[in-house]
């Protein structure tokens, strides 16, 4: 009992100062809202300020670098999203091991992906856009935020299921993916929800979404599941930090970012942007990566992904 009086002390006292979050987008994106939102409830739990860090760029690994160096005192923290877990599969050197170099802390929420073409395409059904990929092979294009991210290899998975071949058109970012899709520079996008205020507007069209259940927003277009794929793609994310941190600081802060995330405000930056609900304890959360990482390393292997 002695031994753990220390880290026990420690957690009570927790925070001491500032909680630096560190986000890898630019600011103004669902993910950067959805933090924000959460710093700001939790600092008030916390008497201390969350203070949200974006660092973008670096294929938005630039927080998981970070925690690499951070001590693991609970004070410095990072989005975790798919990519992170991705990347090391692809490259002859990698950087980190996730298995073994974080902390997983809570599981938060996702992102609403689906398929979108222009309101004037002759494609009105999923069906169709299967025919015309068919009929024209590596024609079809289809817009992503970038190689190697969850949607791209959604993408890719449905294909190969299909036997269809299609032309990936990544951006650096989803709306720049929208407008070459208004403009009609490619046929598609597959990508989270930027699509979504052109789809009410009519200038774009839905095919499908890849939620568990049809978006509520949504709700006359039918999800992967139900056009016959066991498939659910939402990219889940949540909040990680450096490896060995004390499980009393871990269930702190995993008990004031759960608290911020059932709050009702956040609850309404998460439905502005279509985001499903994905939480998940840290234990849960821990025994997500660890199974993920044996589909993510699967599917980089199949589909021959690299980066160098």
């Amino acid at each position: 009992m002695a031994l753990a009086m220390p880290g026990i002390a420690r957690a009570d006292r927790f925070p001491d100062r500032p909680i630096r979050l560190i986000v890898p987008w630019s600011p103004g994106g669902s993910a950067d809202s959805q933090l924000r939102s959460l710093a700001d409830i939790a600092s008030r739990q916390f008497g201390q300020p969350v203070v949200v860090e974006n660092r973008s760029g670096g294929r938005a690994t630039l927080g998981a670098l970070q925690m690499l160096q951070s001590r693991p005192d609970g004070h410095n923290l990072s989005q975790f999203h798919l990519s992170i877990l991705r990347q090391p599969y692809m490259t002859r050197a990698p950087r980190w091991d996730c298995l073994k170099d974080f902390t997983y802390i809570i599981g938060l929420t996702g992102w609403l992906f689906g398929v979108a073409v222009r309101a004037d395409s002759p494609i009105r059904t999923w069906a169709d856009y299967l025919a015309h990929a068919r009929a024209n092979p590596d024609r079809l294009g289809y817009t992503t935020s970038g190689i190697a991210t969850t949607n791209h290899i959604a993408m890719e998975e449905l294909a190969q299921r299909e036997g269809i071949k299609l032309l990936h058109v990544p951006f650096r970012g989803n709306a720049e993916g929208v407008s070459a899709v208004l403009s009609g520079q490619v046929d598609s996008i597959a990508d989270a929800s930027a699509w979504a205020p052109f789809v009410e507007n009519g200038q774009l069209r839905l095919l499908n979404v890849w939620s568990a259940e049809r978006s509520a927003r949504f709700p006359d277009v039918p999800t992967l599941k139900e056009l016959g794929y066991d498939m659910v793609v939402t990219s889940p994310y949540g909040l990680h930090g450096p490896a060995g941190m004390a499980p009393e600081v871990v269930r702190r802060l995993h008990d004031v970012f759960r608290e911020a995330l059932l709050d009702p405000a956040n609850v309404a930056v998460r439905g502005m942007w279509d985001m499903p609900d994905g939480y998940m304890s840290t234990d849960d959360y821990t025994a997500f990566i660890h199974r993920r990482a044996a589909y993510e390393k699967a599917m980089v292997t199949r589909l021959d992904l690299r980066l160098d």
